[in-house]
C-alpha cells in the first residue's frame, strides 16, 4: 500500500485518477474519519470493497462530485433542500434514486431504491469533484469492528488490499450524521458523536 500526502496526490493526480478509473481500492480522508473508496460506477471494485469489509448486503454511501449530481439523480423533496444547503458538511443524506436512473453500480445499494450521499467539508471533496463521478465512502474497518483513526490501527486485512492511502495523520472525528430524506418527513437515523465531545 502506497502512503500519500495531500501534496503527493495532487502533484500526481492524473496518475491516481487513472488508477481509480481502473478499479483501485484506496483509503481517503474526510471531515470526519478515514474512508475506504473506489469508483462507484463499476461492479468489480465495489464487490472488492464488500469482500475487504466483509459486508455482504448493507448499502454503501457514496461521495458525489456536486449538489447538481444529487438533484440530477435523486428525488429531492422540499424538506430536503435545507439539508443540501448544509453541504459540504459532516452529513450523509439518504435519498430515493430517480426511477430509470442508474448512477452507480447495482452492488452499491443492492436491492435498496435509495442511496446515502456525502459531500464532506474537506479538500478531498474537491478531488472527487475533479473526478466527475461518485466514489464509495465507507469507514475503514471490517464491519462491526472499530474504525481506523491512524495508520497504527488500520486492520492488516484491509491494509494489504488497498492500492494507496491519502494520509494526513490521526483523525479524532466520528462517522457523519445520517439523515433519511427518502420519506415524507426528515428522520435523523444516527447523529455524529462529534457534537457530544463539545
Amino acid at each position: 500500500m502506497e502512503v500519500l500526502s495531500k501534496e503527493e496526490l495532487l502533484l500526481n493526480k492524473e496518475r491516481y485518477i487513472e488508477q481509480i478509473k481502473k478499479g483501485a481500492l484506496f483509503i481517503h480522508p474526510t471531515d470526519t474519519i478515514y474512508g475506504i473508496g473506489c469508483i462507484a460506477t463499476q461492479s468489480r471494485p465495489v464487490n472488492n470493497v464488500r469482500k475487504v469489509k466483509k459486508r455482504d448486503v448493507m448499502p454503501f454511501s457514496i461521495m458525489v462530485p456536486s449538489k447538481d449530481w444529487i438533484h440530477k439523480n435523486c428525488l429531492v423533496p422540499k424538506h430536503a433542500e435545507e439539508w443540501i444547503d448544509k453541504l459540504p458538511g459532516p452529513y450523509t443524506l439518504i435519498f430515493k434514486i430517480k426511477k430509470g436512473n442508474h448512477p452507480v453500480a447495482k452492488e452499491v445499494n443492492n436491492e435498496w431504491d435509495s442511496i446515502g450521499v456525502r459531500i464532506p467539508n474537506h479538500w478531498f471533496a474537491d478531488f472527487v469533484k475533479e473526478l466527475g463521478f461518485p466514489i464509495i465512502t465507507t469507514s475503514a474497518n471490517i464491519s462491526g469492528e472499530d474504525f481506523m483513526t491512524s495508520l497504527e490501527n488500520l486492520h492488516p486485512e484491509i491494509k494489504v488490499k488497498m492500492d494507496f492511502i491519502v494520509y494526513e495523520g490521526e483523525k479524532k472525528g466520528y462517522p457523519s450524521t445520517i439523515v433519511n430524506l427518502s420519506k415524507e418527513k426528515t428522520e435523523i437515523v444516527s447523529r455524529s458523536k462529534e457534537k457530544d465531545k463539545k
